[in-house]
């Protein structure tokens, strides 16, 4: 399609920045194939969000179905947490052999988890998988300082984790949000000058939040918690095809 315009330059898969997260939280596995038929090539990583890998009736199925189109899944770090909570971390990590799941997010968005205990966690858990972290509360009343994120960003990064996470909730309302859903845009500015923003993933819930970060970053940013069918959508909005990235060249 590129050779009737010229349009910024996108990662292509198997990309290691400019990836899109998927917020999972309500596909069927129907809906999952129809939108693996025509988008898979957009697609990198796919967290199942929340607790709803413990609840889904297909669990098996649909991860395989991500598998199978080179998509790597996860469980949101809210079950990460739950199972920390209960003192049963190894019982999580018999649920990702048993799915066949290498991926995992050491989170503490609902939880608080010392960054020294969060790092011993990786530590150990890098062992065997891949690990994800995240930084950032989802209690949107809880602020927490610039020089502080970038401090715990620097460490997860420091101990192994393959990117860092900055929570923003599904409904764009905490950590690099305000209540409001405003973009906590000094705190933006200073990651993105202190830490290489390939290995952060963003979370960009919502279009006005994704097309923030794109003119803000670039075209190959990195988003979570990106709604499956939306995917068309973000990708124009990458390249400059909506009004609001029009004039992006990066």
């Amino acid at each position: 399609m590129n050779k009737y315009l010229d349009l910024p330059t996108r990662t292509t898969k198997n990309r290691t920045y400019g990836i899109n997260s998927l917020h999972d939280v309500k596909l069927t596995t129907g809906e999952l194939r129809n939108i693996l038929a025509d988008h898979d090539s957009l697609m990198d990583i796919a967290k199942l969000g929340v607790g709803t890998a413990l609840v889904v009736p297909k669990l098996k199925e649909k991860i395989e179905l991500y598998q199978a189109h080179d998509i790597r899944v996860y469980f949101g770090g809210t079950l990460f947490e739950k199972f920390y909570y209960a003192k049963k971390l190894d019982n999580y990590k018999r649920l990702m052999n048993d799915f066949n799941v290498g991926l995992v997010e050491v989170s503490t968005g609902t939880i608080d988890i010392p960054i020294e205990e969060r790092i011993a966690i990786i530590e150990d858990f890098k062992k065997d998988f891949t690990v994800l972290s995240e930084v950032g509360s989802k209690d949107s009343e809880e602020i927490m300082a610039p020089s502080k994120w970038i401090k715990e960003i620097q460490a997860l990064l420091d101990v192994g984790c393959e990117y860092v996470i900055t929570e923003g909730r599904n409904s764009g309302t905490a950590g690099i949000y305000r209540g409001s859903g405003e973009i906590r845009t000094g705190l933006v500015d200073d990651i993105i000058d202190s830490i290489d923003y390939k290995k952060i993933i963003f979370e960009a819930p919502t279009p006005a939040s994704q097309m923030y970060f794109i003119n803000k970053v670039g075209v190959n940013v990195n988003l979570g918690n990106v709604n499956p069918t939306d995917l068309l959508l973000l990708e124009a909005q990458r390249v400059g095809l909506r009004s609001e990235t029009f004039f992006i060249n990066k």
